[in-house]
């Protein structure tokens, strides 16, 4: 836990997202890390083949990754999605040597022990790669958040080759987890400044979508 003191006393600025890696971490020490910082979520800490990434979230970062999933909440819940959210929960495995802890992340369809959808809010460049971590636990697809849009990521398990530049990724334009999604007006709704009138609106546009699928034209 003395690491982690020290790197908040270096990060008391306005505001930070402050990010650090640290080379040549054993994975025991990684496992050792995660148990003297226990439950709190003032520090993410991922891993990936000895290297160790300690991220302190800024309140910009945080407001993103709440809005994000409320209104994903809203979308589950109107378009009668089973769904089970395990939101920053530490999926590690010491065989591939990768650990990581998304912003938000849901098992569709049925609880799995690695969930399906996983979404980060990107606020400082660089670090580890990102991708790499999630093709390690076998994650279906990755949402990015940055630059006041999404970046989506499907894994390409049948022809990884032909995304090696992307870990086995491809980025498409629409989600393949959830097809009816209408994803840029998911993200001027996260960018609403109103995150009341944003909740709002993006109800509205589901419950009107829906019905639509359904048959039924509303007034």
């Amino acid at each position: 836990m003395q690491l982690l003191d020290d790197l908040a006393t270096h990060w008391q600025i306005e505001d930070p997202e402050e990010q650090r890696l640290i080379s040549n971490v054993s994975w025991a020490q990684y496992e050792t890390l995660l148990a003297e910082r226990g439950d709190s979520l003032a520090y993410r800490v991922n891993y990936l083949d000895g290297v160790l990434e300690i991220v302190a979230p800024s309140r910009r970062h945080e407001s993103r990754k709440t809005r994000i999933g409320d209104l994903m909440l809203i979308y589950f819940l109107e378009a009668e999605i089973e769904y089970f959210p395990t939101g920053s929960t530490t999926f590690r495995q010491a065989q591939q040597q990768v650990g990581l802890e998304p912003d938000e992340s849901y098992c569709i369809g049925s609880e799995k022990e690695i969930p399906d959808l996983a979404i980060e809010v990107i606020v400082t460049s660089g670090g580890m790669n990102r991708l790499e971590r999630f093709r390690r636990l076998g994650i279906s697809e990755v949402w990015f958040w940055q630059g006041d849009r999404f970046s989506i990521y499907h894994l390409r398990e049948q022809a990884p080759k032909s995304f090696l530049q992307t870990a086995g990724y491809e980025l498409v334009q629409h989600s393949e987890l959830l097809p009816e999604l209408d994803v840029e007006f998911l993200s001027e709704c996260v960018r609403n400044p109103n995150p009341l009138a944003a909740a709002k609106a993006f109800r509205q546009s589901v419950r009107q979508q829906m019905g639509l699928n359904k048959g039924d034209r509303p007034s």
